[in-house]
């Protein structure tokens, strides 16, 4: 990615190419038919434990969007920045992870 597709200056901002929003919007959409799932099972007062399982899955998906994402600001915007004198965005990078690990 070029400058142009990435974060930008003041407002930040991230300009993703066309592949990239289609897949991240395409595993949103799974992971929002598995919360849909979820509420039909609990609307069918179905067994805990498979609700519960149903709910760690949602997890796994949440987290591999949560990978996915990282590691394109990472290999983007973060290098880019850096190579551009702003090391500011490590401590961002940082506190996302944190946050990330909670």
């Amino acid at each position: 990615m070029d400058e142009k597709t990435c974060c930008c200056g003041g407002e930040k901002q991230t300009h993703r190419v066309e592949e990239e929003r289609k897949r991240l919007m395409n595993r949103l959409s799974r992971i929002e038919g598995q919360i849909r799932g979820l509420k039909g099972m609990l609307e069918r007062d179905a067994y805990c434990p498979d609700i519960l399982t149903q709910s760690a899955a949602v997890n796994a998906a949440v987290n591999a969007f949560n990978k996915e994402l990282l590691a394109s600001h990472i290999r983007n915007c973060v290098v880019r920045d850096v190579k551009n004198g702003d090391e500011e965005v490590i401590d961002e990078l940082v506190a996302t992870i944190q946050k990330l690990m909670k």
